[in-house]
């Protein structure tokens, strides 16, 4: 199978080893992984701020960059969100409503494309240690991405998944809502740390790397001795 990796900005520019791994695990199980070098933001920043004619002239090159793609797999679940629920009602009553309908059956957050469109499991990972999980809000509540990376870890041997209390509870990050209500993005976020530590696990693992950002900034300024990965960082060890 081809698959068009699509990178959102937080990997590309912040932690690029996602991007890599994402890419081992896809080539592991037989895929063939085409990345557009023209692609950039999704829109969602200026979608969420109101910007939606700002945010349409961004979504647009993405229609246009992806359109020759078979299938689209995101390394994040809020910008696979944008683009594959987002983008047919930021094009409504325009002249690409149809090429966002036609684009959005084709995306598949990156956990959810190996369960549920390649069957994977068990896909040779090993590592060793604990892990919570972390469920990032767009993916759990847009895409429904839930039981998929819970079912991949489970699979990884050596891996201990401890659920923790507060898995579904927003981490505070929200893009923008971050930097417009700093101290309720703050006190979100203590909440959810707090509910991680107490796991007691040696990681936090999430799918998505703008969530885990705020997470591993707040557990460093606390002192804690939890490290954050992405799924896919867990996937391609071997």
């Amino acid at each position: 199978m081809k698959v068009s990796l699509f990178i959102p900005c937080f990997i590309d520019q912040i932690y690029p080893h996602v991007g890599i791994s994402i890419v081992k695990v896809l080539e592991r199980l037989g895929c063939e992984v085409d990345y557009p070098e023209g692609q950039t933001c999704c829109g969602q920043p200026a979608f969420n701020s109101g910007y939606w004619d700002e945010a349409r002239a961004v979504a647009e090159h993405s229609l246009d960059i992806f359109a020759k793609s078979e299938v689209i797999v995101s390394a994040s679940g809020s910008c696979g969100a944008m683009m594959k629920v987002f983008y047919p009602e930021l094009f409504k009553d325009t002249a690409r409503h149809f090429d966002a309908l036609k684009l959005a059956p084709k995306i598949y957050e990156f956990s959810d494309f190996l369960v549920n469109k390649l069957g994977a499991r068990d896909v040779g990972a090993k590592f060793s240690g604990t892990v919570t999980f972390h469920d990032g809000c767009h993916g759990l509540r847009e895409l429904g991405i839930e039981s998929q990376p819970r079912e991949l870890l489970r699979h990884v041997e050596g891996l201990k998944l401890i659920e923790m209390k507060e898995a579904k509870t927003c981490c505070g990050f929200g893009g923008t809502f971050a930097v417009k209500f700093p101290s309720i993005s703050g006190a979100m976020g203590e909440v959810k740390c707090a509910s991680i530590v107490e796991t007691e696990a040696d990681y936090v693992v999430s799918n998505d790397s703008s969530c885990l950002m705020q997470i591993e900034g707040m557990l460093k300024r606390q002192g804690k001795p939890t490290k954050c990965l992405h799924l896919a960082e867990i996937l391609a060890q071997t």
